[in-house]
Formats: structure tokens, C-alpha cells, sequence
């Protein structure tokens, strides 16, 4: 399971961190990261880090501003966000893909967080 936390309403150029704590699986290969989603549009990929090799991913839109991280002891990954923007506004959705020699195996979604950046 996956618990997003952390979302609320800031103003622009605020800063907020959401949480998400994974617990029900232990595996080794796996991405896990972050989505974004507003009324109408395709979840989007925001930003992800890998368990194989500390990679990350973060989409162009937020590279810079946020930072993705893990806390293993605590099992719950962070994002931060910085000089927030209008266009952050979004439910924000933490995810997992478990792989099994490089074939992916299978999503884990959680719930969504809000986030509301007013000027």
C-alpha cells in the first residue's frame, strides 16, 4: 500500500513536502515516484527515483524546484516542492513498479494528495 500525504494551499512561490508511505511489499527492483493529474488532463509524471541505481527523473516543468527522495529507515518517500506555481496545482499520486529481471511486474498506486497553488 501507498499513503500519500502532505498536500494543502499555498501561495505562489511557497513550498510544501509530500510524503508517501509504502508498506505491504519488499522488493528490490523497483521505480517509485510521483504523479500529477488536473480535471481533464493525463496523469503526468513528475518525478521518480529508481532502487537499482539512485537514478532520478524529474519532468522539465519541475526540474530545479523539486527534489524526489527516499527515507528507507522510515519507508516513505518525499518529494519537496519549491517556488510553487499555479500550474503545481494538481492531486499529486505516489506509485511503484516492481521488475523482476528488467520485466515490469506491477504498479501500486495510492491515493492522491491535493495541491493548490493560489497568487
Amino acid at each position: 500500500q501507498l499513503q500519500a500525504s502532505g498536500g494543502g494551499s499555498v501561495q505562489v512561490g511557497g513550498s510544501l513536502k509530500l510524503s508517501c508511505a509504502v508498506s505491504g511489499h519488499s522488493f528490490d527492483e523497483y521505480i517509485i515516484g510521483w504523479f500529477r493529474q488536473t480535471p481533464g488532463n493525463e496523469r503526468e509524471g513528475v518525478s521518480a527515483i529508481s532502487a537499482v541505481d539512485d537514478s532520478t527523473y524529474y519532468a522539465a516543468s519541475v526540474k530545479g524546484r523539486f527534489t524526489i527522495s527516499i527515507d528507507n529507515a522510515k519507508n516513505t518517500l518525499y518529494l519537496e516542492i519549491n517556488s510553487l506555481k499555479p500550474d503545481d496545482s494538481a492531486v499529486y499520486y505516489c506509485a511503484k513498479s516492481i521488475y523482476s529481471d528488467s520485466v515490469l511486474q506491477n504498479n501500486y498506486w495510492g491515493q492522491g494528495t491535493q495541491v493548490t497553488v493560489s497568487s
